[in-house]
């Protein structure tokens, strides 16, 4: 039997959705892209003048339904399947976009470089219970204009993984959309098997801007599948109430679905988002607060209950180093997100309120992942049975450590994390050196490091090299050392 999580009946569910699409037709969207807004008027959506705010009709709202994908796949870059979006099966991703990393080191945060990146995406190729990988933080020795495209090549370049990733400017697109070309081999075949999901953003409260709608766009044109990601701030950007968050978020996330369903019926989505709790105190937004993980499931339950696969930003912490506040804010989320079934659960490796990302905490959140994981599989019995055979072996052999039954089931049964976890005794612990969790990490990432190996050919790599040195030339720039084509 597998547990379950959950926080919103039917009935509460059903008036949220409905409230949404009042709110949807009654008040409607600032739609800053002209080309987006003609399509949803052309549709059925009425654009208010007076207001300059785009009413988007429930009928539409239900089309869009009606035409998006219940699930779908992800491949990685061998065209291997990693991820099925279907109902009950849970995945986990890397946060995404940082400006800050922890130096492995010295343990403070400070700007990343392209070898950071680089370590970054060997150390996750690894990483048994991270599906996937992300574009983690933002390299600061490249202009900014190409940082988009820029992650994600040395993300395809450095592990096979999927990516989800995104796009802050609308030129980057193209650039983004032929790497994966290159990495696919031409249209027909990423559409076939989607190597990236793209984070679609749409401002609080109800607005489009041009450059998210246009990332949009492009993906629905091109077959790429999208996360919405709508980011209401409980208590500030949003209602002060949970349930009034969710609603906005629902009317947010919808008018996303619109757009892609309109743009291109059938375009593969996750139903996600980014919200957080507003703390008044501080003036920041806690994703490691009990209500911004809350927020996150119940949304995920609405997104489900719409038969729309779902994604959230909720394993993460706001600390600011590798301490008991990372561990204890990243486990609390991913066990909630495993156990309410979200289909793409985002976040592992993110400290300081999405800024900040670590690869020491990777390597631990792996683990989380991994026991949340063994959590959602739940108990079922395995030859218990009739039991007394077992428990008379059990009597007669004093012990049941090479019992065929425990030979049989004791992989599937026990989850036994790696060497980051200390589950020595303290005897055992201080002749090994009484390392810290800090300590373990680092020579775990040592470890990874030392055993990489490169997926890509030499002719892949050197394609990608080319596409991504002439986006470079593009802005003046060179290709950092730490990018070289070997």
């Amino acid at each position: 039997m597998k547990p379950v999580f959950r926080l919103l009946n039917e009935d509460i569910i059903k008036q949220i959705i409905a409230e949404a699409k009042e709110i949807l037709w009654r008040l409607g969207l600032d739609m800053a892209h002209d080309g987006v807004r003609e399509r949803l008027v052309a549709a059925g959506s009425v654009y208010d003048t007076d207001s300059k705010r785009l009413r988007i009709s429930p009928d539409q709202v239900d089309r869009a339904l009606q035409d998006a994908p219940g699930s779908f796949c992800l491949y990685d870059a061998l065209g291997k399947q990693t991820h099925d979006f279907s109902p009950g099966n849970v995945h986990f991703t890397p946060g995404s976009a940082a400006l800050n990393i922890l130096d492995n080191a010295s343990g403070k945060m400070r700007k990343p470089l392209t070898a950071d990146y680089v370590q970054y995406a060997k150390v996750v190729s690894q990483l048994q219970h991270i599906a996937s990988q992300s574009t983690a933080f933002i390299p600061a020795d490249v202009p900014e204009a190409m940082s988009d495209s820029y992650r994600l090549y040395l993300s395809l370049r450095y592990c096979a993984k999927p990516v989800v990733t995104g796009a802050f400017t609308m030129e980057s697109f193209a650039v983004m959309r032929d790497m994966q070309l290159i990495v696919r081999g031409d249209a027909q075949r990423l559409r076939e098997k989607p190597l990236t999901i793209f984070s679609c953003c749409p401002t609080s409260p109800l607005k489009w801007s041009q450059v998210t709608a246009q990332n949009l766009v492009d993906c629905a044109e091109n077959g790429i599948p999208v996360e919405f990601i709508s980011m209401p701030l409980c208590g500030f950007m949003a209602p002060v109430t949970l349930v009034g968050s969710v609603i906005q978020h629902t009317a947010e996330t919808l008018s996303g679905l619109v757009i892609s369903q309109t743009v291109q019926p059938g375009t593969p989505i996750l139903y996600g988002g980014s919200p957080a709790l507003f703390d008044i105190r501080y003036e920041t937004t806690p994703m490691g607060a009990v209500e911004t993980q809350m927020i996150d499931c119940a949304y995920s339950e609405v997104g489900r209950y719409l038969n729309l696969p779902t994604q959230a930003y909720i394993s993460l912490s706001d600390a600011k180093m590798l301490d008991a506040q990372a561990g204890l804010e990243s486990a609390m989320g991913a066990t909630l997100a495993a156990l309410a079934g979200i289909n793409n659960i985002s976040g592992p490796g993110m400290l300081d309120f999405e800024s900040c990302q670590s690869v020491k905490k990777l390597i631990l959140d792996n683990e989380i992942c991994g026991m949340a994981l063994r959590l959602a599989r739940g108990i079922e019995p395995r030859e218990d049975f009739p039991s007394l055979p077992l428990f008379q072996q059990l009597l007669d052999d004093k012990h049941l450590l090479i019992a065929d039954h425990s030979l049989r089931h004791r992989k599937l049964e026990h989850y036994l994390p790696g060497p980051v976890i200390d589950r020595s005794n303290h005897a055992r612990w201080q002749a090994e050196g009484a390392l810290t969790l800090g300590e373990r990490a680092g020579r775990q990432i040592d470890k990874l490091l030392a055993g990489y190996t490169p997926w890509a050919g030499d002719s892949m790599v050197k394609d990608l090299h080319a596409r991504m040195a002439e986006e470079a030339s593009s802005h003046g720039a060179k290709l950092p050392a730490a990018a070289a084509c070997d």
